[in-house]
């Protein structure tokens, strides 16, 4: 499988956090799917300095790349408008993040 690290960064009017609580439940119900799948790695939501909810970031992964743009065709936060703006890296879990332990450091 491929993994992706996305930052999604939600819009900056009023209506911002209106938008994001409307669809909230949709999406975090999507990311249990992609859980159950195997697909969801990570995430949460970004926050500024003052606290406020700025947007998301979160590790996915996916056979492919169109699987990956399907599921985002499909996101709550994209399809409710929240998010206005997004970066995807592709990106690889280290080892010993997933459980397995750490390599050691070089001359030891």
């Amino acid at each position: 499988m491929q993994q992706w690290v996305i930052h999604a960064w939600d819009g900056t009017d009023p209506d911002a956090l209106s938008r994001r609580m409307a669809v909230r439940e949709q999406h975090l119900e999507g990311v249990e799917v992609l859980k159950s799948r195997g697909q969801y790695l990570i995430g949460g939501a970004m926050f500024d300095d003052e606290g406020k909810m700025i947007g998301s970031t979160m590790i996915v992964q996916f056979e492919t790349i169109e699987e990956r743009d399907a599921w985002l065709a499909r996101e709550p936060y994209l399809v409710g408008d929240v998010w206005k703006d997004w970066k995807i890296t592709a990106f690889r879990v280290a080892k010993s993040a997933l459980g397995y332990p750490a390599p050691a450091p070089p001359n030891q």
